[in-house]
């Protein structure tokens, strides 16, 4: 078990909505500011989505990322890791337009078609912020996240071979691990795999702890030596999982994409707040938390001065 640990901090995402924390950032300098924060409060990446900033709603508009690509670039050397799975009302075109012009050293890449139910947390709010929030939830109850193999082949084509970023491969069930066995059989991905095992996503693989140590098992099993794991899990189980990730020598991912919340029934005041609290977990538990240079060194990233941003 190597003593360095990624912390990676998700910043906004495309799950919750403004009406559930005045905290969660939304428009670009908003996003901004967050990532920096999170940044210097010791994330080695940060995995970001856009959204509009007229009301909130997730984006995949290149001009929104470009409203916060550049100011984080600029103003940290974190790496920067864009989403592919943007949200689930959205084409695979619209979700690759803006990590296909600013070339990121990272990309997340989710390894499979599934339900993403989201609808259970419309029943905690009574008043919304914005028209489109209550309906955006309450529809994901018919509502499938796309991911097909043709369409996981196309982003590691145009991402990956075309534009050199390696992939933040994030798993919600057993199944998305022997998916990329396969792509990794056919020559369309390459060690070290950076796998992401999520649990908690309602349609994905359950926040139980004999669960991660079966996905991390399974992992072992199907890539040997050749990958690192790293583990998020959704709401009230964010830092338990974490906690135990990094105890069983895995990375960690925090932030408010997965959670608002920083302790029960409290509110997170920023991004920065989630880092600094895994942070200080992982280094009494003797870990060494990871530079974005010794991050990249361990994932065989390409380096910042070679994305498009």
């Amino acid at each position: 078990m190597s003593d360095q640990i990624i912390i990676t901090c998700a910043v906004t995402g495309s799950i919750h909505t403004p009406t559930m924390s005045p905290h969660l950032p939304v428009t670009g300098p908003e996003i901004a500011t967050q990532a920096l924060d999170a940044a210097k409060a010791g994330a080695a990446i940060l995995h970001l989505h856009a959204r509009d900033p007229e009301n909130g709603r997730p984006s995949s508009s290149e001009e929104h990322f470009m409203g916060f690509l550049p100011v984080i670039k600029q103003g940290c050397d974190a790496v920067v890791n864009i989403s592919t799975g943007g949200s689930a009302l959205m084409s695979l075109d619209d979700r690759l337009a803006a990590p296909t012009k600013a070339e990121p050293e990272m990309c997340s890449l989710n390894m499979g078609t599934m339900n993403f139910a989201l609808y259970p947390l419309a029943a905690r709010y009574s008043e919304w912020k914005y028209d489109w929030e209550e309906p955006f939830l309450m529809n994901s109850d018919d509502l499938v996240f796309k991911n097909t193999p043709r369409d996981i082949e196309a982003v590691l084509t145009r991402l990956g071979q075309q534009r050199g970023a390696r992939f933040e491969f994030e798993c919600y069930d057993v199944g998305h691990l022997y998916m990329l066995r396969h792509f990794a059989d056919r020559g369309l991905v390459k060690p070290p795999f950076f796998i992401q095992f999520v649990f908690g996503v309602l349609g994905g693989i359950g926040p139980d702890p004999e669960n991660l140590q079966h996905m991390k098992r399974i992992a072992d099993k199907l890539f040997g030596d050749d990958y690192a794991f790293s583990v998020l899990a959704a709401g009230r189980q964010q830092i338990p999982f974490a906690t135990m990730s990094a105890a069983m020598g895995g990375h960690v991912r925090v932030g408010l994409e997965d959670s608002l919340f920083i302790g029960k029934g409290e509110l997170a005041k920023s991004n920065a707040e989630q880092v600094e609290k895994i942070r200080e977990i992982v280094e009494r538990l003797g870990r060494t938390v990871a530079t974005p240079a010794e991050a990249r060194d361990m994932l065989g990233l390409k380096g910042a001065d070679r994305t498009a941003f």
